[in-house]
């Protein structure tokens, strides 16, 4: 007897996750082994709650030489880290959590230590 296959049932609309932390922001590592360095937020990654920040979260990875000149080995890359473990970077160097304001009918982000427009 062959198997039959079902198209998946319709379940409730999942919302798309929304973080306060978005690419290209600066950003300061709270915890971890890169705890205190300040890099700039190169992926957000919605379904894992990670972001890929630039020099943070260096680990070795073994790659496969995919062309013939090109060179395989161990590769030095950056992994994404917890974005519960990373907090925004305002203009004097200070962390902050990042809340909104309603300017001229714009929602605008804002630092919430220093009140300073992101």
């Amino acid at each position: 007897m062959r198997s039959v296959r079902r198209k998946a049932q319709a379940g409730p609309t999942q919302h798309r996750k929304r973080f306060k932390i978005r690419k290209e922001d600066q950003v300061k590592v709270l915890a971890g082994k890169d705890k205190g360095k300040v890099g700039r937020v190169l992926r957000v990654d919605r379904k894992r709650d990670r972001v890929l920040v630039e020099g943070v979260n260096i680990v070795k990875k073994a790659m496969k030489k995919r062309r013939q000149n090109d060179r395989g080995g161990i590769v030095e890359i950056e992994a994404p880290i917890h974005v519960s473990n990373v907090a925004v970077v305002t203009k004097s160097g200070d962390a902050t959590r990042i809340g909104y304001k309603i300017e001229n009918g714009k929602k605008v982000r804002v630092a919430r230590k220093t009140g300073e427009a992101l």
